[in-house]
């Protein structure tokens, strides 16, 4: 088993790793829309799907696999009500259609509107 960083995506903000690795498989913790660079959360549904999913990528790309690769993903949305244009963003990166749960929930981390977490081959 191994642990991945890098710093093309956001630190993790408590106990955890970016991403794992374990059996052949990768598995990347929630990635919120926090542009690595900077700190900074786009404005927007659109703009934040974009950057969780740039963080993701980053992530799997760390650890030698990418959007290809991915087997199953897990959303996270504030409101469902942005379920429509989180998928138009989502359905540019994830282009091998991987299994997919996407859920409303109460609250994220630092009041974002998404957040998405991956499980890869290597």
């Amino acid at each position: 088993m191994q642990t991945v960083h890098t710093d093309k995506a956001p630190a993790a903000i408590g106990p955890y790793s970016q991403g794992y690795a374990a059996a052949g498989l990768f598995f990347t913790s929630g990635q919120i829309p926090v542009d690595p660079a900077t700190g900074a959360i786009p404005e927007g549904i659109a703009a934040q799907a974009e950057q969780s999913c740039k963080n993701v990528g980053a992530i799997l790309a760390a650890a030698g696999s990418g959007f290809d690769r991915v087997v199953k993903t897990t959303c996270f949305l504030a409101d469902i009500g942005d379920f429509a244009a989180f998928n138009e963003v989502y359905a540019r990166f994830f282009t091998s259609r991987p299994a997919r749960s996407c859920v409303a929930v109460r609250d994220l981390p630092k009041g974002v509107l998404c957040e998405v977490e991956a499980i890869a081959e290597l």
